[in-house]
């Protein structure tokens, strides 16, 4: 990361991940969690559910739907997740190309 300095203070630019700027192993797959998380918290709120609701409807206990809304979501997978999405109304789309570079990124797009 680059740093500099403004207004006397130093700062350093962001990679786009804070997970790899925390040093946080896994973090590709903890930014794509995040943002799967993100689109639940969003859902639900659209949907006017509980926690309660959206649980039943997700196929989670409510207690796991809390603790996901309050950014711990380390207690569940990418698969469950989508999954999750998905039965709040959402559509999952995976996308496979070939990569630029010889290891490749996994990436989440929001529509």
């Amino acid at each position: 990361m680059a740093k500099r300095i403004i207004e006397g203070i130093e700062v350093e630019t962001s990679t786009g991940n804070v997970f790899a700027d925390l040093g946080l192993r896994d973090a590709e797959k903890l930014k794509i969690k995040s943002g799967l998380v993100i689109e639940i918290t969003r859902a639900i709120r659209k949907l006017g559910l509980t926690q309660e609701e959206a649980g039943r409807r997700m196929g989670i206990p409510q207690p796991k739907v809390s603790a996901m809304l309050r950014g711990d979501f380390s207690n569940l997978s990418e698969r469950k997740l989508m999954d999750c999405l998905n039965r709040l109304g959402y559509d999952i789309e995976i996308k496979v190309r070939p990569a630029a570079e010889p290891v490749g990124h996994v990436t989440l797009a929001v529509a």
